[in-house]
């Protein structure tokens, strides 16, 4: 019984360093925003959405005080993080295809429909192209490097379960 809390205990503890990971990668995006003059397009705000609710979820699910909570937790983590790979897949692809639209005639009023874009503006509310070009970082757009982040936690966070788990 032991060996399961102290399990438990250390996915939780991977679950707060997520949700820390998370929330940095937005203040990240808000410096690359407000510093940089980068304007997030709806695909960005959609990730945006995405990174909170991955944080969101690890937090609540590190607050969790038995393995089912944790768990359902964590599926919420996976779950946000296959929307924001859709939405980062797609805007990599986009910046790949620069005659291509993001939809932004489309998206846009949805996105900014959100009850965040009206109480949050500067950090949800869309104010770009998907197709405006930024520098990269390290090589790497940031849709790229969302992409490469969403993957990660995708991966990451069943494997760790299950490496965890496998003998309670």
């Amino acid at each position: 019984m032991h060996h399961t809390e102290t399990r438990l205990a250390r996915e939780r503890r991977y679950l707060v360093l997520l949700g820390i990971i998370c929330l940095a990668l937005l203040g990240g995006a808000l410096y690359l925003q407000i510093a940089l003059g980068e304007a997030p397009c709806p695909l960005c705000i959609l990730q945006r959405y995405a990174f909170l609710f991955i944080a969101i979820s690890a937090f609540l699910g590190a607050a969790m005080p038995g393995k089912r909570g944790v768990t359902l937790f964590e599926a919420l983590v996976v779950i946000s993080a296959l929307g924001g790979l859709a939405a980062a897949g797609q805007h990599a692809w986009v910046l790949a295809h620069p005659m291509e639209s993001c939809g932004v005639d489309i998206l846009q009023p949805i996105v900014d429909g959100l009850p965040l874009a009206r109480l949050l503006p500067l950090v949800f509310e869309v104010q770009g192209f998907c197709t405006t070009p930024y520098p990269p970082i390290l090589g790497l757009s940031l849709a790229q490097w969302a992409l490469v982040a969403f993957i990660a936690i995708v991966v990451l966070v069943p494997v760790g379960i299950w490496r965890n788990r496998r003998l309670s």
